[in-house]
């Protein structure tokens, strides 16, 4: 399954904010440098965001977006689900979408697709963005 850019950049874009929580807000344009995310498509990210309660915007001189949401709590798989919809590896495990397939009863390849699923969901749903925090790049750094 391949991710969005959109989504790629929101993840980014947590991550950065999460890496300043308690330190005040963060502006636009020190996100989009930190991250390499292009500052108008990233404040519209931002935005989208905020209407998810994940990050708060702050106005004013001193002003930016601060991580609402708790990095210790906060999962991986949470914002990929708002920024992009439900993970699955192919089209026919959405929602709804098993029972239109012509092969669905007798699909040889459904239990392994669920099990992809399973798995993938669960290294996303289980990784919060304290734990990146917590385990820098190969390079032993943040980015």
């Amino acid at each position: 399954m391949l991710h969005s850019q959109k989504c790629q950049y929101a993840l980014r874009a947590i991550f950065e904010l999460a890496k300043h929580r308690g330190n005040g807000p963060v502006r636009i344009s020190d996100i989009a440098e930190a991250q390499a995310i292009p500052p108008r498509f990233l404040e519209n990210i931002l935005n989208e965001l905020k209407g998810g309660d994940f990050v708060e915007s702050v106005r004013g001189r001193a002003g930016g977006y601060m991580l609402k949401a708790d990095p210790t709590t906060l999962s991986v798989g949470e914002v990929i689900a708002f920024v992009q919809g439900p993970i699955a590896p192919v089209h026919c495990m959405f929602d709804g979408e098993h029972d239109t397939c012509p092969l669905a009863e007798k699909c040889p390849y459904l239990p392994l697709w669920e099990r992809a699923q399973s798995a993938l969901k669960s290294v996303y749903d289980e990784t919060t963005f304290a734990d990146l925090l917590d385990n820098p790049g190969p390079t032993g750094e943040l980015v």
